[in-house]
């Protein structure tokens, strides 16, 4: 079991899921919990910097100490960021690879400072061979985890698998961890993204168990230790990175209340990237409520919610 499972069951959020969204840090990063609270979020996703922007910074104590305190007012008992999509650890070319670990570490450093549990991050592009794309992001991996110790978890990111990406089997990142330094490897899990997983062809619709088994085949179930839940613009093994709102896509509502209710995954954080629409805060409370409700039980005692105010519930 690694040191995220045993945190994440440590630090629980009552009868509630480790439940929310990826919400903006605009305005600075202390920002974020406020809005995760305005939807009711147990668990909360940001960025730390712009993600398609190269440029880096720290997070000075002032900020850092705002955001902790601000943070424990709230709900939340599960945080993490989602690293720069400039990022590729796997690239042949040495200069974007080095400016890419360099990101990479200064990501590391800021989810230190901010007490962050997890990092979310997609695999690289491997451009020339496959096989030495993995190397390399392996590789660069351990050197960056060498370069920033502590206690966040890295977790890679299911891709779609579209061009030239690595990660869009189970057996591809977990060639990927196996690579990876052994004194850093308990700081490495997965993220299972649902829309990602469908489009690369692991069918949650027909075959929900069937996919469960060849993670846990592949690497083990300990391994996921979080989850984006989105649906799908596009057809099953679409190859294609197109999110849509819970229930209104290619999966529909059957994976997603098999996901709510299995309790392999009771104690993974999960988090919601779904478009926002015109009001990111109604529209992300109006996808938290309709997950909640795919609870067994869970709606039991609870008051009724509108599609834009939710409510903790108490389950029985």
């Amino acid at each position: 079991m690694t040191p995220a499972r045993k945190r994440a069951k440590t630090v629980t959020a009552g009868p509630a899921p480790l439940l929310g969204a990826h919400v903006s840090a605009a305005g600075g990063v202390p920002e974020a919990p406020a809005r995760a609270a305005a939807i009711e979020a147990t668990a909360l996703q940001l960025f730390t910097k712009m993600a398609t922007r190269w440029a880096e910074r720290e997070c000075i104590d002032e900020e850092c100490t705002t955001f902790r305190e601000r943070l424990s007012t709230t709900r939340v008992a599960a945080t993490m960021a989602h690293d720069s999509y400039l990022i590729n650890l796997a690239s042949p070319d040495p200069v974007l690879r080095a400016r890419s670990i360099e990101s990479f570490t200064a990501e590391l450093n800021r989810c230190r400072a901010l007490g962050l549990h997890y990092l979310v991050s997609h695999p690289g592009n491997y451009m020339d061979d496959r096989e030495a794309g993995i190397a390399r992001n392996a590789d660069a991996i351990s050197e960056s985890l060498a370069a920033s110790p502590g206690d966040t978890i890295l977790c890679l990111e299911t891709t779609a698998g579209s061009g030239t990406s690595l990660g869009a089997t189970f057996e591809e990142l977990a060639a990927i961890i196996a690579r990876i330094d052994a004194r850093y490897r308990s700081r490495v899990g997965i993220c299972l993204d649902t829309c990602h997983v469908y489009s690369a062809g692991y069918d949650l619709v027909q075959d929900y168990d069937g996919v469960l088994a060849r993670l846990d085949d592949a690497m083990g179930l300990d391994r996921l230790e979080v989850m984006h839940l989105n649906d799908s613009k596009t057809p099953f093994a679409s190859r294609r990175d197109r999110h849509e709102l819970i229930a209104e896509g290619s999966l529909g509502e059957i994976p997603f209340r098999r996901i709510m209710n299995d309790p392999r995954l009771a104690t993974v954080p999960k988090v919601i990237e779904t478009p926002k629409l015109e009001d990111a805060t109604a529209t992300d409370s109006r996808m938290l409520t309709l997950l909640r409700s795919y609870i067994d039980g869970y709606a039991i005692g609870c008051r009724t919610m509108s599609p834009s105010t939710v409510s903790p519930c108490t389950a029985t």
